[in-house]
């Protein structure tokens, strides 16, 4: 979400970021809200001269029937300018009440309007525009066949795919035995590795939250495709930590000596996955429910880009310790959500499709969440400014699990388990599987 008065005094930029993220039938919007925003400022004008002029005649009222009571013919006066503070009074209640309706009208389309974008982002309309700009470790493709990630989980006795289906529907899983385990490994390290590696304070949020949360902390379009409403309560289902580790700084003033604030949440994740991408119906990949270790940053905004960088690098880092071959990926002006001002993707190594799939997404979003829910810093000389916030994948089993045992998959069957992850799997070596 942009400051009305940036889009007041740049309105051509503004149009130029919608351009470059290929959404021109916003382009109408700018002018919308400018004008929008002329008329309610001169209503605030006229609201407080008015406000002005009430208090100068209700001072003048007191003074005429003070003196009314010594020369009657202030009565008269005093009676009059009565009369004015009444119509006074209702012209401002008339216009308080077209403030409030112009400001709901121009925040509507302001939520709308997206993010400025990052010079450095890549120009294309969707997806496949984006480009990879580095990749870290060697892919491998071995030389016996690769099984589809839910089989290979199957020859563990470790998934259950029909059972939950029909307890839950599609979207759901059952985890079983070593494979669950190796599910909480996963988390359990990732969850470590943030903490005394990073130096980051674990933080497990609440896995619901108020409506205006979820409108403070993403997209109209992201909430409606992503989001599970609580029916008849004020509240959703969590897509991801990072919404409410944002939201619990909904309207407070941080001292600038507590930035930067660097936590690593743990949460499950409930998602609808509406859209063309769809769910999967015998994997793990795209579902209804999954459990995530996430980063979170709220910084200063000239340190935002610098732990941009840290973040993303921390995620390879993680996979690289795991033995799971990685690239990252920068995501290009349409492919990035309205609130963001640079994303990438890190992409973990398929062996069995022999390409890259996404495993982590690294965000920054400038001011815009910090303005949609009024988080705000002061600073060493008492003012206040709005913080950047960021955030980060660490890592997000089951899905993760799919690059794991690819890459680790032995000719026999077996999964080698890394050996970051062996003293969280009771100091195993590899799982074997228990069907041919």
């Amino acid at each position: 979400m942009l400051d009305i008065r940036f889009v007041r005094e740049n309105p051509e930029l503004v149009k130029e970021n919608i351009k470059k993220k290929f959404q021109e039938a916003k382009l109408p919007l700018v002018d919308e809200v400018i004008a929008l925003d002329t008329e309610n400022r001169a209503v605030m004008t006229e609201a407080n001269t008015l406000r002005a002029s009430r208090n100068a005649l209700s001072k003048k009222v007191g003074m005429l029937m003070g003196q009314a009571k010594k020369d009657p013919s202030k009565l008269e006066e005093a009676e009059a300018a009565k009369a004015e503070v009444t119509a006074n009074a209702q012209r401002l209640k008339e216009l308080e009440e077209k403030e409030a309706q112009l400001e709901e009208k121009i925040r509507e389309i302001m939520y709308t309007i997206p993010n400025m974008i990052d010079a450095s982002v890549p120009i294309g309309p969707d997806d496949s525009c984006n480009v990879e700009v580095e990749k870290f470790g060697e892919p491998v493709v071995p030389d016996f066949e690769i099984p589809y990630h839910a089989q290979i989980m199957e020859s563990f006795d470790g998934i259950d795919l029909d059972a939950a289906r029909r307890v839950a529907g599609n979207g759901f899983y059952y985890l079983m035995g070593d494979i669950a385990r190796l599910h909480e490994a996963v988390l359990a390290y990732a969850r470590d590795f943030m903490i005394d590696k990073k130096g980051f304070t674990y933080v497990i949020p609440p896995f619901m939250m108020h409506g205006s949360v979820v409108q403070g902390v993403m997209s109209f379009p992201e909430m409606d495709a992503m989001m599970y409403k609580i029916e008849g309560e004020d509240l959703y289902l969590i897509g991801t930590s990072e919404h409410t580790m944002i939201g619990r700084f909904v309207d407070q003033i941080l001292p600038e000596e507590s930035l930067p604030q660097t936590l690593t949440s743990y949460s499950p994740c409930f998602r609808k996955e509406k859209g063309s991408h769809g769910l999967e119906e015998r994997g793990v990949y795209r579902i209804h429910q999954f459990e995530k270790q996430e980063m979170i940053v709220v910084c200063k905004p000239e340190e935002s880009m610098e732990w941009y960088d840290k973040l993303w690098k921390n995620s390879v880092e993680l996979f690289r310790t795991l033995d799971i071959p990685v690239r990252q990926l920068e995501c290009c002006s349409g492919d990035l959500a309205d609130l963001k001002v640079k994303s990438c993707d890190i992409e973990a190594w398929s062996p069995r499709q022999q390409k890259y799939f996404e495993v982590c997404s690294c965000s920054n979003l400038g001011d815009a969440q910090s303005r949609r829910l009024k988080i705000r810093v002061k600073g060493e000389d008492g003012r206040t400014y709005l913080p950047h916030t960021l955030n980060n994948t660490c890592v997000a089993p089951p899905r993760m699990l799919i690059a794991l045992l690819e890459n680790n998959l032995q000719a026999d069957g077996s999964v080698r388990i890394p050996e970051a992850l062996r003293p969280y799997m009771g100091g195993k070596e590899k799982l074997v599987p228990k069907k041919a």
